[in-house]
């Protein structure tokens, strides 16, 4: 369904459709059969990285490992992003379905979905339905059980190995890659980590068939994507909508006519200033989200904004790594220093060199990231963060 601001509404997480009849037909395909369908639909992982699930499953299949492993991160903690908790709480059998089939696809056994600390009060809803679903697998033949696991609030623990190493009871930090989770993830096997909302559109990609994300989104995003917005906007919420929009289209649709930036994709992010929004694409040829859009208008301080964001960087940064621990640290006080007076307002080049130094030499995607909100704040709103 189109808005009168040229974006298309879709309806694929949230559809309702019988989980039985999908996994039955998942069972009459082979294993490359189902993952050809996801590399031919051109799904990409839906929480920011955008890897090709189909591959991510193909390089599972082909390991020489008789255990392997399919886990959902459900850890979502990027600040501005809640539409992994909404799908859970009402489509959760959707999510079961589409590990099924990534299990019967690389053959594993065991699934796990890691769950937000902080999602605990869905827990019990959560569990019921998953008993459920184990029925409609004993009914079918199929011996693929889930589990739950629950975080304790480390942003970190979002990180895919950082993630691995939670569930096997080790302190949350991420580890060297190579080996990649593909050959060497949870309890050291072959593992398929995707989040909430890819496993579902794998399911929904199997149902429909891959025309239903080929004939959506462009070439290098296809498909839609279900979008957090929030801020200064008059109509928060959930959204599922086409890939490949402008910004300037989100912004006449969600916008309260004052917009002068837009965060995509969270802390870790890009703040797109109101200059580009007629060419900055929303999808991976142009700033990639795993869902978050939050829309700041004049009334907004962006130094406080990038404040916020260094602060939670800080905090949440697992300390293993120089660049991260001590970077963020830095960026901080550096900041502070230039709005207080105490540095020339020049040394804030010092500190995008020191930006791209952590996206550089950072061990995981938390360091390497710092630098993508405070590099577009700060080259597009210096004299705020100056003065």
């Amino acid at each position: 369904m189109a808005t009168n601001n040229g974006l298309n509404k879709v309806d694929l997480i949230f559809e309702q459709v019988n989980a039985k009849e999908v996994i039955k037909k998942a069972f009459e395909m082979t294993s490359n059969e189902i993952i050809n369908q996801i590399l031919e639909s051109g799904l990409k992982g839906r929480g920011g990285a955008g890897f090709p699930t189909g591959l991510k499953w193909k390089y599972t299949a082909a390991a020489n490992d008789p255990e392997k492993y399919i886990v959902c991160n459900a850890d979502e903690g990027e600040p501005g992003t809640f539409k992994d908790r909404e799908i859970l709480d009402r489509v959760a059998y959707k999510v079961y379905t589409g590990m099924t089939i990534a299990a019967l696809a690389v053959g594993a056994k065991q699934g796990f979905v890691y769950l937000r600390g902080e999602y605990k009060f869905l827990l019990s809803k959560l569990l019921k339905e998953l008993d459920s679903f184990h029925k409609l697998l004993e009914e079918i033949g199929f011996d693929f059980r889930i589990s739950y696991r629950l975080g304790s609030g480390a942003y970190i623990c979002g990180e895919e190995s950082a993630l691995f190493e939670s569930i096997q009871g080790e302190r949350g930090e991420p580890r060297n890659k190579p080996p990649y989770p593909t050959t060497s993830g949870l309890f050291f096997k072959p593992t398929v980590i995707n989040n909430v909302e890819t496993f579902v559109s794998a399911m929904m990609i199997i149902h429909h068939g891959p025309q239903v994300y080929t004939r959506l989104g462009t070439k290098d995003s296809r498909g839609s994507k279900v979008f957090s917005v929030s801020g200064d906007t008059p109509n928060p919420g959930i959204y599922e909508l086409e890939l490949g929009m402008t910004v300037q289209q989100f912004v006449n649709e969600f916008g309260d006519g004052d917009t002068k930036a837009v965060q995509v994709g969270g802390a870790s992010g890009f703040c797109v200033p109101r200059k580009n929004f007629p060419e900055t694409i929303i999808g991976f040829e142009g700033v990639p989200t795993g869902g978050s859009m939050k829309l700041f208008n004049s009334s907004r301080s962006m130094y406080n904004v990038l404040h916020n964001y260094l602060e939670f960087f800080t905090e949440e940064s697992c300390g293993q790594c120089t660049p991260c621990r001590v970077g963020c640290q830095q960026l901080l006080k550096g900041i502070e220093k230039v709005k207080k007076g105490e540095t020339k307002p020049s040394y804030l080049n010092e500190l995008l060199k020191l930006s791209e130094t952590m996206r550089i030499a950072s061990k995981c995607g938390l360091g390497q990231s710092v630098g993508n909100a405070f590099r577009t704040i700060v080259e597009n709103f210096r004299e705020e963060i100056i003065y």
